[in-house]
């Protein structure tokens, strides 16, 4: 086996898990997969990417307290503004996603009260043991955010290959400023998003469906 062929296995083998089991990850291996992430590229070699990492009563603590913000409206202040809208394929994908995981759920399209119930599982951290904050320095703006987005492919690759399963969610960066007060994290920062992570229930129906991919020939505009 090659080493693209080895890469490439553990790239199909990562899906956005959500349902854990509460099983904590031993510390050694939270930092195994940091240590891998890490060799992402950046410009200038910035590596502006820092991590928050929560463990035991401080994932509870987060949990809870995402948990009620979310519950009681709390109004969204992401650092980073929100896409603008999503349109043609990039909607279409998005749609198709949602309605896998329905479909899996077994939550009716129309049933809008249980597909809330479900969005609100976000802010749960979807049961996971852990969680991870990625944040990034406020003056390297957009460029530092981007740099950052690979560290959590990164991280989601490495924790693939070493068994343990994640899912990145943008949702939770709605509560930034919340996020911040919980974690320590300073106001020179920008919440970017969570890595919740921890080992798959397997079992679990949202566990079951893999969404689908884009083709080479939907990515790629050669130019002769």
């Amino acid at each position: 086996m090659t080493q693209y062929d080895t890469f490439t296995d553990i790239l199909q083998a990562r899906y956005s898990c959500r349902a854990f089991r509460p099983d904590p990850v031993p510390d050694a291996i939270i930092e195994q997969i940091v240590t891998a992430a890490r060799h992402v590229p950046s410009w200038c070699n910035a590596q502006p990417w820092q991590v928050s990492v929560t463990r035991g009563a401080a994932t509870d603590r987060f949990r809870d307290a995402l948990s009620e913000a979310a519950a009681e409206g709390t109004t969204p202040a992401p650092d980073l503004d929100w896409p603008k809208g999503y349109s043609g394929a990039y909607a279409e994908r998005r749609r198709t996603c949602g309605f896998q995981l329905y479909d899996a759920l077994g939550i009716e399209k129309s049933d809008r009260k249980a597909r809330m119930a479900q969005m609100q599982r976000n802010y749960a951290l979807f049961d996971a043991p852990h969680v991870a904050i990625i944040h990034s320095p406020d003056e390297l703006g957009a460029y530092g955010a981007m740099d950052t987005g690979g560290f959590v492919t990164a991280f989601t690759l490495a924790a693939t290959a070493l068994g343990v399963a994640t899912i990145p969610q943008a949702a939770i960066a709605a509560y930034a400023p919340l996020v911040k007060d919980l974690l320590g994290i300073g106001e020179d920062r920008l919440v970017l998003c969570a890595i919740s992570f921890g080992y798959a229930d397997a079992d679990a129906p949202a566990n079951r469906f893999r969404t689908e991919r884009a083709t080479p020939a939907d990515i790629i505009d050669w130019q002769d």
